[in-house]
């Protein structure tokens, strides 16, 4: 994938303004389609401690709302602006809801899956998922809420990392801070 191509993808901010991926080039991202009301929705403290730690470093997370799984971000995009805001503080930035799995998929989820098809991680949540009885993905679809993708200075997405890998977890720190490191 070019870098042109994942930075021209429009998205809408949540408070409505509309906008590309180009806004963040040259920053280190890591993109999370993100929901409030699932087992992982704690983990936006974690992230949220992480942005802060590295947001001057040329590092934003940018949070994409999805409803696709078991409809675990029911709200408007003002109530997750609120939720997220009252509840863990969120200062990164947060986008319209959007689809992330599907025929319907937006064209940023197709572009970092199809960068990077394989997640670290795997296996858990799936795992966990399924003894719920509950359907899953199969891949390279994303699997569930809080799935997260590394995208370089330069634009390129080095890295995907399963739901239930959080923000605190060596594996993605390491990616982080190495792609951080580089020079855009």
């Amino acid at each position: 994938m070019s870098q042109a191509h994942l930075y021209d993808i429009a998205v809408k901010q949540i408070d409505g303004v509309s906008t590309t991926l180009d806004t963040w080039r040259g920053d280190v991202l890591l993109v999370v389609n993100v929901a409030s009301k699932c087992g992982l929705t704690p983990q936006y403290e974690g992230l949220e401690a992480l942005y802060q730690r590295w947001r001057d470093k040329g590092f934003t997370i940018l949070g994409f709302p999805a409803n696709d799984f078991l409809a675990q971000e029911p709200g408007s995009d003002d109530d997750i602006r609120s939720f997220c805001s009252t509840t863990f503080d969120v200062q990164f930035p947060l986008f319209s809801k959007i689809p992330v799995v599907g025929p319907q998929r937006h064209p940023l989820y197709s572009a970092l899956i199809e960068a990077q098809p394989e997640r670290i991680g795997e296996g858990p949540m799936r795992d966990r998922l399924q003894g719920h009885g509950i359907p899953t993905n199969e891949a390279p679809e994303v699997l569930w809420n809080f799935e997260k993708f590394v995208v370089n200075r330069r634009g390129e997405v080095i890295a995907r990392f399963a739901p239930d890998v959080e923000a605190s977890d060596a594996r993605l720190q390491a990616v982080l801070e190495k792609a951080l490191a580089e020079k855009a």
